[in-house]
């Protein structure tokens, strides 16, 4: 066999040398015999002798480190120096590509979750999705760092995406336009009167600062604020750190969540300050299958001190924490480090949150009622003296079955407010 370069056994030597040092130790707990080591350098060198295309030897060594964090799980990642960059600009809000959160499942790509208004959004892209081609070639075989690098590319660049679907007769091909991505955290409005809505597609290094602001802007309206309606379907998470930050600003102290791995770095708590945003006013929270990882911690912890209703579907379940560890100032890994679990001690990896209200998304037909003769069509009926207030919640229900279920949940409980303390109804 031909030896080895020296610089490169050099190399490889970095590599292996505090393993094979663990393997030699006379321990029973040695897990790596030393004859696992010298196969690696037998198809190391193999490769680079007789592949039948020459390979780099820097990006053959490339190619081992992405081995090595892809056989651990779906979401540890080597990160070279483009992924390690477009990671620094998705968490500051800013990327260009698809706007679409992906993960592996077997052998194919797993839509996590479409972005809001991006561009995976508007062409139908949904959470649950098996992408099993881009343009044409096939994703079985690459690596998730290699999938999402083919899908990122220049603004106004197209890309197809061949998708299967459940509930859909075949693969079926969605043609997208790349465009640069720019998340908006939060967004608000009012569906009701006295109804706020706070919408989080993402969890950024400002959502939880946003997120206040937000709650402060909804109760300067004027009907003033009796529930607040929290929407984090199709959020595929982000930063650890904001979702705590969101969920300290509904809880007066508390458990957030906490996290357990096997070094001492990994095992936290992160706990609420004391002091409710919205002193106690009820909350629903919106989830769905789309809705992971930093999405499940809030919803979560608010579930479990009993400060909201969770309405919709099971949340995606991922259940664990990614550590990125530079390796130098370009390169990274993104490591899978620890489990989270919500503050009753509940572990959410691979099973999801359970919504305490299940409403899945329908499409609803209204039937057209029979015409009957009311009051109002007598002639020379008294005039009721008091203006319409009344608002067509029809398109609403037709559009976002989930929205419109949430906003009649939180009128229901302010009737109910309203009858234990002998108030009129505001109607």
């Amino acid at each position: 066999m031909k030896l080895l370069t020296k610089s490169l056994l050099t190399t490889l030597l970095l590599l292996v040398w505090p393993v094979i040092s663990y393997a030699n130790e006379d321990s029973d707990n040695a897990r790596l015999p030393l004859e696992e080591l010298r196969y690696f350098t037998q198809v190391f060198d193999q490769i680079r002798q007789a592949y039948v295309e020459e390979i780099d030897d820097q990006a053959l060594l490339e190619m081992a480190l992405s081995g090595l964090l892809n056989g651990l799980d779906p979401h540890s990642l080597y990160l070279d120096e483009t992924a390690f960059g477009e990671l620094q600009e998705s968490t500051s809000g800013e990327f260009g590509g698809l706007g679409i959160e992906v993960g592996m499942e077997g052998s194919f790509i797993k839509v996590i979750s479409p972005i809001d208004h991006t561009p995976a959004h508007r062409a139908g892209i949904q959470s649950g999705d098996l992408i099993i081609k881009l343009d044409d070639q096939l994703v079985q075989g690459m690596t998730l760092t290699e999938a999402i690098e083919q899908m990122r590319g220049p603004k106004g660049s197209k890309v197809t995406l061949t998708i299967v679907r459940q509930n859909t007769d075949g693969p079926f091909e969605v043609e997208i336009t790349r465009d640069i991505i720019q998340v908006m955290s939060v967004r608000q409005n009012i569906p009701e009167p006295g109804i706020g809505y706070v919408r989080i597609a993402q969890f950024q290094e400002n959502t939880g600062a946003e997120f206040r602001e937000a709650l402060a802007s909804l109760q300067k309206q004027k009907d003033g604020l009796k529930g607040l309606i929290l929407d984090l379907r199709n959020n595929p998470g982000g930063l650890l750190n904001s979702s705590v930050d969101v969920a300290d600003a509904l809880l007066d102290g508390g458990l957030v969540v906490y996290t357990e791995g096997r070094i001492p770095s990994s095992k936290e708590q992160f706990y609420a300050t004391s002091g409710d945003a919205l002193n106690g006013i009820p909350v629903v929270v919106l989830i769905n299958e789309g809705s992971a990882s930093a999405a499940e911690i809030v919803a979560g912890a608010l579930q479990d001190h009993r400060r909201a209703v969770l309405l919709g579907t099971s949340s995606f379940g991922k259940g664990s924490v990614q550590t990125v560890i530079p390796l130098g100032e370009k390169r990274a890994i993104k490591l899978t480090t620890a489990r989270y679990f919500t503050p009753n001690k509940r572990s959410i990896q691979a099973e999801g949150i359970q919504p305490d209200i299940t409403v899945k998304p329908a499409e609803i037909r209204l039937l057209e009622t029979q015409k009957q003769v009311k009051e109002a069509n007598l002639t020379g009926h008294l005039i009721s003296g008091s203006e319409d207030q009344t608002i067509d919640k029809e398109d609403l229900l037709q559009t976002d079955n989930q929205l419109y279920e949430a906003i009649n949940l939180l009128q229901g409980l302010d009737i109910f407010s309203r009858i234990n303390t002998g108030s009129p109804a505001n109607r």
